[in-house]
């Protein structure tokens, strides 16, 4: 498990992941021999989040969804969105025509495995569109279809891909030499596969989870605002019994004001009742029950 005290340096030359990573989080390279912490907080980037998607894309180590900032999870899932649409997706298909198309005028599975390719890549940016716009429930179970989509390119490829279109030579090396964009297409399709599962598994088991803990925790345990000095005036002449009329007299405020006043204090405390609000007057020491009718 990666600490907030260990060096940025060594996390990046020793996993693989945290390249990616870094650069979804908006950091770049040259970090010297700071702490992941100090460049966490250099660039803003909340540094327990970093360390909850490190720590599961690594280790799938499941993190406390009180560690987790949303606002720097969804920035990081928007960059990641970015990578595939603007970088890896484009690139990936690049390489892909550049090896299958030589044996098109041989046979159509090139151009069907392209246009397989194609299909893909449009289902991925309808579910990120959805993702961008906050409707990440709505679409949890595409994940898996998607990623079974990609591994069915690669199966096409090993299955059916025209066997006879390499070159044939006495040289060995020149056979070989011919079949490495094909072997590199696959490699890359294997890690594009790979590197969206995690994707989809980081929102699964992470931005999911840590959304639902904020609603949970927002429904159970609203937080309090605090009352402003005139709100709590008016409480106080409110549980010893006075009417709205009363009170405005006491305070030389309107009416007008001292309904105002009410409405803001029973938001803010979430306390509709004239019991409830006394129970809190005393509780919180601004009223001396001895005092209350």
């Amino acid at each position: 498990m990666y600490k907030a005290q260990d060096k940025m340096c060594d996390l990046m030359a020793h996993e693989e992941e945290a390249i990616q990573i870094i650069s979804r989080f908006g950091l770049n390279m040259g970090v010297g021999d700071q702490t992941i912490e100090s460049v966490c907080e250099k660039h803003g980037v909340h540094t327990p989040t970093f360390l909850a998607v490190v720590n599961y894309k690594v280790f799938r180590q499941h993190p406390s969804m009180a560690d987790i900032d949303l606002n720097t999870l969804h920035r990081y899932l928007l960059h990641a969105h970015t990578y595939f649409l603007e970088f890896r997706l484009p690139r990936l298909r690049k390489a892909l025509e550049e090896a299958v198309m030589p044996a098109a005028k041989d046979s159509q599975i090139p151009m069907l495995i392209l246009q397989c390719y194609d299909e893909f890549v449009q289902e991925i940016k309808t579910h990120i569109e959805h993702e961008n716009a906050g409707q990440y429930e709505e679409h949890e179970h595409d994940d898996e279809r998607i990623t079974d989509k990609l591994s069915e390119i690669k199966k096409l490829i090993i299955k059916y891909f025209p066997a006879d279109t390499t070159q044939t030579s006495d040289d060995e090396s020149q056979h070989l030499h011919v079949s490495y964009p094909l072997i590199g297409v696959m490699s890359d399709l294997w890690h594009t596969e790979q590197d969206f599962a995690d994707h989809c598994a980081i929102e699964d088991e992470i931005l999911r989870p840590a959304a639902a803990n904020k609603r949970h925790r927002h429904t159970e345990e609203p937080e309090t605002e605090e009352l402003s000095e005139r709100e709590q005036d008016v409480l106080i002449q409110l549980v010893k019994g006075l009417s709205n009329k009363e009170i405005a007299d006491v305070l030389c405020i309107s009416t007008h004001t001292v309904i105002s006043h009410r409405k803001n204090i029973a938001r803010k405390l979430n306390i509709h009742s004239t019991a409830g609000l006394t129970i809190y007057a005393i509780v919180h020491k601004l009223v001396d029950i001895k005092t209350l009718k």
